[in-house]
């Protein structure tokens, strides 16, 4: 089978493969529409989880079931499903305490493109399939549905972890896809304000829709000063770091509040130096000592979570589709559309690849 691969950093090619075999609770999935990340852009071309060879990329996918294993009971060949970016080993202990995403060791339940083969193949291999598949809903767009593997749920995990209740003050750090998800997350949990900070056009009139109240440009000076300026020297009852490079977290904590929360669904491809460290403000951090909480997650997995995501899109609630701001037709166009997430036009907020209709 023909696949999308990092051949080794700082190199893609396609490549040849066997197609992977079918394990009892198993299934294996063809794409039906897939969409590039930028973690795959950190993967390839800064190295970030080290050195890989000829690995399958990809991450996000929907799909159709060519084949399941014997135990399976929920899919057949035939349907349509949203395949999780994420897909723990749901009897392992970390699961049972509550940590899914991270079975098998830190970031454990990310396996595609991680520590197997990704979804940019024509064929691919999905663990626990009745655990980490859902139906895709009849009457969900391709582009809609592409969202829920990972920047829906990621976007609103930031919103779970930051703890927003109502009427709170929120600032969202970084407005690409997982950003913006965060900013309908936070909306939907009801915050008050919204501050989004970014500069793209294409983002910031998505932001609005999704809920930001508050655009903040880095253009026009330090966020946080902008921020504490418009709060009255207040701060934020809660930040979701959503992008940006190792000093995000300095800004993240100097404009929340004594108390707040500040979730971080940033992956932060690269550090500082040669100890490869984050750096955090003594004195913002009130010396370590101000109550400002730093929580930090993998993008939540399993059938149940994407069931969820569903839900709300099919229910009205947001409309993801608008983040797939470029649509390319046909599986020989995976290559060109992970190109474009590299070089992040101005007008670029998502590439989708339908491969089928």
């Amino acid at each position: 089978m023909k696949g999308l691969a990092m051949l080794k950093i700082g190199e893609i090619g396609w490549i040849d493969k066997d197609r992977p075999a079918c394990g009892s609770q198993d299934a294996i999935v063809r794409p039906l529409a897939l969409a590039p990340c930028t973690s795959d852009i950190h993967t390839v071309w800064e190295g970030a989880l080290g050195d890989r060879h000829d690995l399958i990329l990809g991450h996000e996918a929907l799909g159709v079931v060519d084949e399941v294993g014997s135990e399976v009971r929920d899919f057949k060949p035939g349907d349509r499903v949203i395949v999780p970016a994420i897909t723990p080993d749901w009897e392992t202990e970390a699961a049972q305490r509550g940590y899914p995403s991270q079975t098998g060791g830190p970031l454990g339940g990310w396996k595609f493109s991680n520590s197997k083969d990704g979804v940019f193949a024509e064929f691919f291999h999905v663990n626990l399939a009745d655990y980490n598949l859902a139906h895709l809903p009849e009457g969900m767009s391709l582009e809609a549905g592409v969202m829920l593997p990972d920047m829906l749920s990621t976007g609103f995990m930031g919103a779970e972890n930051a703890k927003i209740e109502f009427g709170a003050t929120v600032a969202v750090l970084g407005i690409g896809p997982v950003g913006l998800s965060a900013i309908a997350g936070a909306k939907l949990r009801g915050a008050g304000r919204i501050f989004a900070v970014g500069t793209r056009p294409a983002a910031i009139k998505v932001a609005k829709e999704y809920g930001a109240t508050d655009i903040v440009s880095y253009k026009d000076g330090s966020t946080v000063e902008q921020i504490l300026d418009a709060t009255g020297g207040a701060g934020v009852d809660a930040v979701i770091v959503a992008g940006g490079g190792p000093d995000i977290l300095m800004d993240a904590i100097n404009v929340a509040k004594p108390g707040s929360t500040i979730s971080n669904i940033n992956y932060f491809g690269q550090g500082i130096g040669d100890e490869d460290t984050l750096p955090l403000p003594r004195i913002g951090w009130g010396y370590g000592m101000a109550d400002k909480n730093i929580m930090t997650g993998l993008c939540p997995g399993g059938r149940v979570r994407m069931e969820r995501l569903a839900e709300v899109v099919m229910h009205g609630r947001m409309d993801p589709s608008l983040m797939a701001t470029h649509v390319f037709k046909g599986f020989e166009k995976l290559e060109e559309a992970l190109l474009l997430m590299k070089e992040k036009p101005r007008d670029l907020i998502k590439p989708v690849v339908l491969v089928e209709q």
